[in-house]
């Protein structure tokens, strides 16, 4: 008995079935990192992503599909739909990043810039998440999985970009809730201090983050290959009574309480 119950779960769980994957923010560090994963896995993946260069490059590179768009443009999401797959299994929410690295600093007293600057962020982490998944959701596949990036700053503050992120941790619960009665699952993998990626623009000195990686554990940053191997656990199949949760990728930087 204990040896066909053995195989019987073997055959389970090494079973690939291919699914189709949409990625957003696909062009380069966590995003390609993930659709080479999912690519590696033997699965159908598309990449997304503002600047058409650098995502059709990354999609030669992996041999992906690409569709080029604005995902905090309601009109742009819209314009691409035909161009999206009809079905999708797994929907990864990855744009976004913080937009004050790429913007000149705020001059105090300006309500208006801090208006501004606080906008730039919640569109470009939470609208680009909400419309993409929202303009999908008629094509989530039942038992399908959504995985959001969040980052370790909704829990320890940065300004209009931790906000955006601890929005997009509240909005993920309702997501859940959502489409929990269809098996679909939405978590959110939040990662600490990530190398090899252009989330810091050039903006930080080594020993910027050398301090914050000083609160790792590991004494270490993260990898986009971890984050996507984060986000590949979740969207797997036999992942199903996970959802609504934050997963954090720090190292320890931000240890569960």
């Amino acid at each position: 008995m204990t040896s066909t119950s053995h195989t019987t779960h073997t055959a389970r769980t090494t079973r690939t079935t291919k699914r189709t994957v949409v990625i957003t923010g696909g062009g380069t560090g966590i995003g390609a990192a993930t659709a080479e994963l999912f690519v590696k896995a033997g699965h159908d993946v598309t990449i997304t992503g503002r600047r058409a260069d650098v995502l059709a490059a990354t999609a030669e590179r992996l041999g992906v599909a690409h569709v080029a768009f604005d995902a905090a443009d309601p009109a742009a999401v819209r314009a691409a739909l035909p161009r999206l797959p009809e079905s999708v299994d797994v929907l990864v929410n990855n744009a976004g990043g913080n937009t004050d690295r790429r913007r000149p600093p705020v001059a105090a007293g300006d309500l208006g810039g801090v208006a501004d600057a606080w906008r730039a962020n919640f569109e470009a982490n939470v609208l680009t998440a909400v419309l993409v998944t929202e303009a999908l959701k008629p094509r989530l596949a039942d038992g399908g999985r959504v995985v959001t990036v969040g980052s370790i700053a909704a829990k320890q503050g940065s300004g209009s970009y931790g906000a955006a992120k601890a929005a997009l941790e509240a909005w993920n619960v309702d997501t859940a809730r959502t489409l929990g009665p269809r098996g679909t699952t939405a978590n959110v993998v939040a990662p600490g201090v990530t190398s090899d990626t252009e989330f810091f623009a050039g903006t930080v000195s080594e020993e910027w983050v050398a301090a914050r990686v000083s609160a790792a554990f590991n004494r270490r940053p993260g990898t986009p290959d971890e984050i996507a191997e984060a986000i590949f656990f979740l969207a797997r199949p036999d992942s199903g009574h996970l959802t609504g949760q934050v997963i954090h990728v720090n190292g320890g930087a931000h240890a569960a309480r």
